[in-house]
């Protein structure tokens, strides 16, 4: 199914996406089509002695060797009671391959990123295990945080802040960034990180829509005052309301925005998908977690 649908995946900027619904236990999932390689059948795996409990094995697939990670592990579900019916996704985020088990895979939604929304608006119990809440006619659909599955596993593939640390240090203090991640996790660590840089004039906003409804206010206020008030937008991918290639799409058409640099930082820069950010104007593209590399590209475009 998956195969046979890659021609046909969404242009850059449009914001939408593409889910993959699957199941685990007798809840309903779904993994952002951009971060998956492939689904295949599932394979014999290998157990790895004084693993993390997340994690199933290994396989090998090709010419690869893959971590699995059981995600009724991760839930605390029971496991599947059929596992020769269970599918492997291959997914690639924050520039390491895993397989993930699964119970099933159904198919493929394709949706706006307005029909999304924050856990936290409907159940506080989801917020540590889910991005967002997909709204179906007649069901909805669990976004899971694979990259915080990942950093649980592997805190090295986390943001650390000590690395900041062997950055040159220089004069940030005059520079205003606005920074665009839905995580609250992340948007704490990229504060300390840019803290701890020298850039001490930092904005937040929680998705696209609401950076752009600023953006879009402070343009009519200030006209081309504006780029006294915002040097360089850093910005997140996969976020509700307003992804950040749509974002990034609707700055680089305006014409005094435009003259902002715009970084995006994501755990979905692949090289696959990097024409994606390159396609809607983005200035640069780091991935999840190179925070020195974030630095010191920051400090290229603003100082």
């Amino acid at each position: 199914m998956f195969e046979q649908h890659k021609g046909i995946l969404l242009e850059s900027g449009t914001n939408e996406l593409e889910v993959i619904a699957f199941q685990v236990g007798t809840s309903t999932f779904g993994i952002n089509v951009m971060k998956v390689r492939e689904i295949v059948q599932v394979s014999p795996v290998t157990p790895m002695p004084n693993s993390h409990p997340y994690i199933e094995g290994i396989i090998r697939l090709r010419d690869e060797v893959l971590t699995v990670v059981n995600l009724a592990n991760v839930l605390g579900i029971e496991p599947s009671r059929s596992p020769d019916q269970d599918k492997f996704i291959i997914s690639e985020l924050n520039q390491i391959k895993v397989a993930f088990r699964v119970k099933n895979v159904s198919r493929i939604h394709r949706i706006s990123w307005g029909q999304i929304e924050k856990p936290a608006e409907l159940s506080q119990g989801l917020e540590s295990a889910c991005t967002g809440v997909v709204k179906m006619e007649d069901q909805m659909i669990l976004l899971l945080d694979f990259e915080k599955i990942v950093v649980d596993i592997n805190p090295e593939k986390g943001i650390n802040v000590n690395q900041v640390k062997v950055v040159e240090k220089r004069n940030r203090s005059g520079k205003k960034i606005i920074v665009v991640e839905d995580s609250a996790i992340l948007r704490k660590l990229i504060d300390e990180t840019l803290a701890e840089a020298g850039y001490e004039q930092v904005m937040f906003f929680e998705h696209g829509k609401s950076a752009w409804d600023y953006l879009a206010f402070e343009k009519q206020d200030k006209h081309q005052g504006i780029l006294d008030e915002v040097h360089l937008i850093i910005t997140d991918i996969e976020m509700p309301q307003m992804d950040g290639h749509h974002l990034t799409k609707k700055i680089k058409s305006d014409e005094i925005l435009s003259n902002v640099p715009v970084v995006i930082f994501s755990s979905l820069i692949t090289k696959d998908l990097y024409h994606k950010g390159k396609g809607v104007g983005a200035d640069a593209q780091i991935s999840k977690p190179e925070i020195v590399r974030l630095i010191e590209t920051v400090d290229q475009f603003i100082l």
